[in-house]
C-alpha cells in the first residue's frame, strides 16, 4: 500500500541533525494515517532486534541473547533491519568475549551475514573512544536503513525507515546532552578552583 500524502508531508532527515519530531509524535501521526496492519508493524521498528530467546544467563555481563533470529514479518525492510542489527550485536558480543576472555561465557557463532554488519562491528570494536564507536555504529545503522529502504518513497517501508532514523536521532541527542553536561561540569570545576585560589 502506498501512503503518498503522509510520506510527502514528512520533513527530510539527515544524519547528525536534530530530529524534527519525536518518535512518539511520529507514531501517533502514523496511527492516524496507516492501515491497522501497517500500524501494528511500527511496534517492530526498534533499535533492538527484540530477541525471542530471552536473556543471557545471569552474571555473564553481556546482556541479551540473540541466539534465535527474529520471526519474519510482512515488511522486507523490518526483516532485513532486524537481521542486520542482530548480526551487528552478536559480532560485538563475540569481540567483547574474546577481549575479556570471560570464563564460562556463553559460546556462540556470530553470523557472518550480512557481511557489512560484521565489518561494522569489527571496525567499531577497534576504536579507542567508546563515544566515537557509538557514533560510528549509529552512522552505520543509518546507512543500512537507507540501503534497505529501496526507491519507493511512498511505501510503508519508507515510513518504517523514517521511524528507525528518528530513533537514531533521539539516541544521538542523548550523546550530545551527555557531552554538554560533561563540559558544564568541567567549566564549573574550573571556576570553583579559580575562586578557591583567589581566597
Amino acid at each position: 500500500m502506498a501512503y503518498y500524502y503522509l510520506a510527502a508531508q514528512l520533513p527530510s532527515l539527515s544524519y547528525g541533525q536534530a530530529a524534527p519530531m519525536s518518535s512518539d509524535a511520529y507514531i501517533k501521526l502514523c496511527g492516524e494515517k496507516l492501515s491497522k496492519a501497517d500500524t501494528e508493524l511500527l511496534k517492530l521498528c526498534s533499535l533492538d532486534p527484540a530477541p525471542l530467546s530471552g536473556t543471557a544467563p545471569e552474571g555473564d555481563g553481556f546482556g541479551r541473547s540473540y541466539s534465535e533470529a527474529p520471526a519474519p514479518c510482512s515488511s522486507p525492510l523490518i526483516d532485513r533491519w532486524r537481521i542486520w542489527e542482530r548480526a551487528l550485536r552478536l559480532n560485538l558480543a563475540r569481540f567483547r568475549i574474546q577481549k575479556f576472555k570471560r570464563e564460562g561465557a556463553v559460546s556462540f557463532e556470530a553470523p557472518e551475514d550480512p557481511a557489512d554488519a560484521a565489518a561494522v562491528a569489527k571496525a567499531a570494536f577497534a576504536m579507542e573512544s567508546p563515544l566515537e564507536a557509538e557514533i560510528f555504529l549509529d552512522e552505520s545503522r543509518w546507512k543500512a536503513i537507507e540501503a534497505f529502504q529501496g526507491i519507493d518513497y511512498f511505501s510503508r517501508d519508507t515510513l518504517y525507515a523514517y521511524l528507525l532514523k528518528l530513533l537514531i536521532m533521539e539516541r544521538q541527542a542523548l550523546f550530545k546532552a551527555e557531552d554538554g553536561f560533561a563540559e558544564y561540569k568541567g567549566l564549573y570545576e574550573a571556576v570553583m578552583d579559580a575562586s578557591a585560589g583567589n581566597e
